[in-house]
């Protein structure tokens, strides 16, 4: 029996046509896998990083901090997001209240971050200050000064949440 080319596509095509079946289990595991990466990332605490080198001042804030620059100060250094800047000694042997390596580090993080609404031009002027509890307020206050200078408008201080007892 001789077939017209018409007949031997339909017949390939029916030959051909199988019903596809779908996998689940690749497709459970792939939403497994998102629902755990949805709630591991959606915290809704944010936290600050803890040196053990700070001992914060207690407070009774109900505030939650934000996720912002911090500034560590401990008895013996300044750092910035964990990078040292300048040592607490040096600091306070300066004369002035402008800290350069401080507000160089600061102008370079500003600059790296890119700010896409205007509205939320604010928030990236925003950082926080973990400072020890015994360092000297000359040393807070240069750290402010020169936080400004950095245009940073926004300066928040870690405390650590008093006990209700």
């Amino acid at each position: 029996m001789i077939l017209t080319p018409r007949q031997k596509r339909a017949e390939r095509r029916s030959r051909n046509q199988t019903m596809v079946d779908m996998n689940l289990v690749s497709l459970i595991d792939v939403f497994t896998i998102l629902i755990f990466f949805l709630l591991s990332n959606s915290g809704g605490v944010e936290s600050l990083p803890s040196p053990k080198a700070v001992l914060l001042p207690e407070s009774v804030a109900e505030i939650s901090p934000r996720e912002t620059i911090v500034i560590i100060v401990s008895a013996s250094e300044i750092l910035v997001d964990g990078r040292k800047v300048a040592s607490v000694a040096d600091v306070l042997a300066m004369d002035g209240d402008l800290i350069a390596p401080l507000q160089a580090e600061l102008e370079l993080l500003q600059a790296s971050r890119k700010v896409i609404r205007k509205e939320n031009e604010a928030l990236s002027k925003r950082l926080t200050i973990m400072g020890d509890k015994e360092i000297p307020y000359r040393l807070l206050r240069k750290i402010m000064v020169t936080s400004a200078r950095a245009n940073f408008s926004d300066v928040s201080f870690a405390v650590r949440q008093r006990s209700e007892s």
